[in-house]
């Protein structure tokens, strides 16, 4: 018997060169499609820049710059060459405060953003793939979400379970995956449409099959392009509960900052320079996310690309 041919040995490491070559390419095409807009670009390096300034926040301000008992600064001191954004009523620096409150913003946005898409995406393709009973009682629970207010909902789930980081993390990515699973449930019903799905049910592929190697794929980009406008969002959700008073009391966020201003009295008192800070750069990072997302959405849909 004649040993088997090499091509007939090894079509399978080929085809997985061939398809990472094509995943390698067309990454490199949606980078360049990005870069091509010029709104997303600047919202993507600005991001860059205040995820570099958080990382390094224990080297750009050490906590004892925080520490109220070793601080040598006046209370309430505007903007000087000293303290750039000027200091709070304990006399911490402002500009060292908000380095410090990314930390926390951040880490709640993304954190909140992940349990968000991943409970948003599996219930939407659940409710996009299955039929009869199962996808009504999934829509029922969306539409729950979608109608009741998710800020509301939050503040009853962070008064039950405690203030706490990890209870604003729970509270917002439990009541804002709805939208997501609408979205990504539409997506679903789209691919679940075409002949190579009919295909794969006549060879006998199973749920688990189509959802993973067909469904998921084709849903992902567009989870990608929600995720970077939901963490806008969730930036903003944690600032709220924050300044509510809802969020852990040790850990300076910029939420916190603005709730420590109202109870200061630094708005009526001329302090603005506390207030303006941080509201600043929460408008800041939200409008630079909602920038990288829409340019995400143009370069994954192309009929956005023209308006």
């Amino acid at each position: 018997m004649s040993a088997p041919s090499e091509q007939g040995i090894h079509p399978p490491a080929a085809n997985i060169n061939v398809a990472a070559a094509r995943r390698r390419q067309r990454a490199g095409e949606v980078w360049r499609e990005f870069c091509a807009n010029r709104s997303g670009l600047i919202g993507l390096i600005i991001l860059v820049v205040v995820f570099g300034l958080a990382l390094l926040a224990p080297v750009l301000a050490p906590q004892d710059t925080l520490d109220v008992t070793k601080i040598t600064a006046g209370q309430n001191e505007p903007p000087s060459w000293a303290n750039p954004l000027g200091t709070d009523p304990a006399g911490r620096s402002v500009l060292a405060m908000l380095i410090w409150g990314a930390r926390v913003s951040l880490l709640v946005g993304f954190s909140a953003t992940a349990v968000s898409m991943v409970i948003g995406t599996v219930v939407g393709m659940a409710a996009g793939h299955f039929t009869g009973w199962t996808q009504a009682s999934l829509m029922r629970i969306i539409d729950f979400f979608l109608v009741v207010p998710g800020l509301v909902l939050a503040i009853v789930l962070s008064s039950i379970i405690g203030p706490g980081v990890a209870t604003i993390i729970i509270a917002i990515g439990i009541t804002s995956w709805a939208g997501t699973a609408r979205v990504v449930r539409s997506q679903t019903l789209t691919v679940e449409s075409r002949a190579y799905i009919e295909r794969s049910w006549a060879l006998g592929a199973t749920n688990a099959h189509i959802i993973k190697k067909h469904v998921l794929p084709a849903v992902m980009p567009l989870v990608l392009a929600n995720t970077t406008l939901t963490v806008g969002s969730a930036v903003i959700a944690e600032s709220t509960l924050s300044f509510l008073g809802l969020g852990d009391p040790s850990s300076i966020s910029w939420g916190s900052m603005l709730k420590m201003a109202l109870d200061t009295g630094a708005a009526t008192g001329g302090f603005w320079w506390y207030v303006l800070s941080p509201g600043l750069a929460i408008v800041g990072v939200v409008l630079c996310f909602t920038l990288v997302g829409r340019a995400l959405e143009s370069v994954i849909n192309p009929t956005l690309r023209g308006r």
